[in-house]
């Protein structure tokens, strides 16, 4: 069953959300790789691809589930690799710069889920981060 949560606050997780994945990543383009950034975009617009993993979950999509350290591709021991990658040549630093900023977006949604519904996440294999980061 496809879980779709409505209501201002709902819409502007959503709004920053997608803005995050889709229109942030221009201006990291633009601005750290300036003569090449058409393709450094391409290539952070590709990280999405990091995605299909949900594809592995039932349901596929669940607003109220962390992605973060519950699907394979978003796993701490992924982020690890993809840490791994900053410090190879590019397009491979891109990749990691992009999915790293992938999972940061990812974490940023959980964050405002979980403000907004603490319960919500109870069972979310990245609770212990969200309470820590919340506290800060």
């Amino acid at each position: 069953m496809l879980n779709i949560k409505t209501g201002p606050n709902n819409c502007m997780q959503t709004l920053l959300h997608y803005f995050l994945h889709l229109v942030f990543p221009l201006g990291i383009a633009w601005m750290f790789f300036n003569k090449e950034w058409k393709k450094a975009y391409l290539i952070l617009l590709l990280t999405m691809l990091v995605d299909l993993d949900h594809l592995l979950a039932s349901p596929i999509f669940d607003a109220d589930r962390c992605s973060i350290n519950f699907h394979p591709l978003h796993s701490y021991y992924a982020m690890v690799f993809y840490v791994g990658l900053l410090f190879l040549r590019k397009p491979f630093r891109i990749l990691g710069i992009g999915l790293l900023f992938h999972m940061f977006t990812d974490l940023m949604d959980c964050l405002l889920t979980y403000q907004n519904c603490k319960d919500c996440l109870a069972a979310s294999p990245a609770l212990d981060v969200l309470e820590l980061i919340s506290r800060w």
